[in-house]
């Protein structure tokens, strides 16, 4: 079930069906190997951490927790984290650490990639810079970024970015080879070119700039597209006049206390991937859903600003979220600064990253989990559902 055992990477040089590389690294079976090696594959920029001790683990036996099965009668924890290829889960409840697993080839302090989750660390970020005065939400992006006059953005306001209701001619198409998202995994250099095309620097900033406005007006529809992130990146570098990683390490890793260095995968001009590129430690994960639970303190130091994170919970337009493309997974929610509000009894609370990266904030019941995870597909509705599922069941039951 581990990469270990599947032999990838072993030998000098491994074998060509064992080696983990550019062109394979987010398909089966290679991506359980590299989502926790993204360091090996792709350019990447440190995020400073606090470092100590590791915090003790109670050790909460979940053996017994039976999780509804849209496809049959329930199914226990353990067929639960197997099904939803779980790399690493931590279960934390009152500020305690009830239960750690590392069913697969993951270890307590290797990064581990969290793709779609890194938007909602960027968010928090353009929190604290909002609390300084540094970044207007309620801006226009050309405030800061007068090259965008002329794109997508050229008449989109910084709330737009953040709530992902900007017009943008572009679908997030994980899967074809040739379409504009191929383009845009070209620049931020984690594709190789299309066979017959010349491999060039990376340029995730030309490429954003390169985008054109949709059919309809900004702030209508809920829009999800992963390059209004890495802009959002680009404008927090604008406010402040710093690198991203520094932002992310100085801002959020070391004032929340997380244990271990993260990183953050860069192009060919240091341009971070603020809307995917983030890899961390399992309970440094969990430790941003403890930051945002606490709203924005941690170990009594606040962060974020608190008036930013209860926003999470209340703000969002429920009527743009119906009228984008995934009012299914959540029929009663909402999304808001790059955080999916649930819209279910608990009032919970989601960041949600491709191949199954989840961070679950049920705030009832004072728990966090997180889910680190090497799923085939990036994008998986059945598994989507029972993964959410099994979160809010754990929620509920420790």
């Amino acid at each position: 079930m581990t990469g270990d055992d599947d032999g990838l990477m072993h030998g000098a040089p491994p074998a060509p069906d064992r080696q983990v590389s550019l062109g394979n690294w987010r398909l089966p079976p290679f991506n359980r190997w590299a989502f926790s090696r993204v360091r090996e594959l792709i350019p990447t920029a440190a995020i400073g951490a606090a470092g100590g001790a590791a915090r003790a683990c109670e050790g909460r036996d979940l053996s017994g927790l039976s999780i509804p099965h849209a496809e049959g009668d329930s199914i226990g924890f353990d067929a639960w984290m197997a099904e939803t290829f779980t790399d690493g889960l931590a279960v934390i409840k009152d500020g305690k650490l009830l239960s750690e697993f590392y069913p697969g080839d993951l270890d307590a302090g290797r990064p581990h990639i969290v793709f779609s989750i890194s938007k909602s660390i960027t968010a928090i970020v353009a929190g604290i810079l909002a609390g300084e005065g540094l970044l207007d939400p309620d801006g226009m992006v050309t405030d800061l970024i007068p090259e965008a006059a002329g794109s997508a953005y050229g008449d989109a306001s910084i709330r737009q970015v953040l709530d992902m209701t900007v017009s943008v001619d572009f679908e997030e198409d994980y899967l074809d080879p040739h379409s504009v998202f191929a383009r845009y995994r070209e620049a931020m250099m984690w594709n190789l070119p299309a066979p017959g095309e010349a491999m060039k620097p990376g340029d995730l900033r030309g490429f954003l700039l390169s985008l054109k406005k949709g059919p309809r007006p900004h702030g209508e529809a809920f829009h999800y597209v992963s390059p209004n992130s890495d802009l959002l990146g680009w404008l927090l570098e604008r406010a402040s006049g710093r690198r991203y990683a520094d932002l992310v390490g100085d801002l959020v890793w070391t004032p929340m206390g997380a244990r271990h260095e993260a990183c953050v995968t860069l192009d060919s001009l240091g341009g971070a991937r603020a809307a995917g590129g983030i890899c961390v430690s399992l309970t440094d994960l969990a430790r941003v859903g403890e930051l945002v639970l606490g709203h924005g303190k941690l170990d009594g130091r606040q962060v974020c600003p608190a008036d930013w994170i209860k926003d999470l919970w209340t703000g969002g337009d429920r009527a743009a979220w119906l009228k984008g493309e995934m009012a299914t997974m959540f029929p009663q929610g909402r999304y808001r600064s790059k955080w999916y509000w649930v819209g279910n009894d608990h009032e919970s609370l989601a960041a949600i990253g491709i191949h199954g990266q989840w961070i679950w904030i049920d705030p009832e019941t004072g728990v966090v989990i997180a889910k680190l995870s090497s799923q085939p597909l990036p994008a998986d509705d059945r598994l989507d559902h029972l993964t959410i599922a099994g979160l809010d069941a754990i929620a509920r039951a420790v």
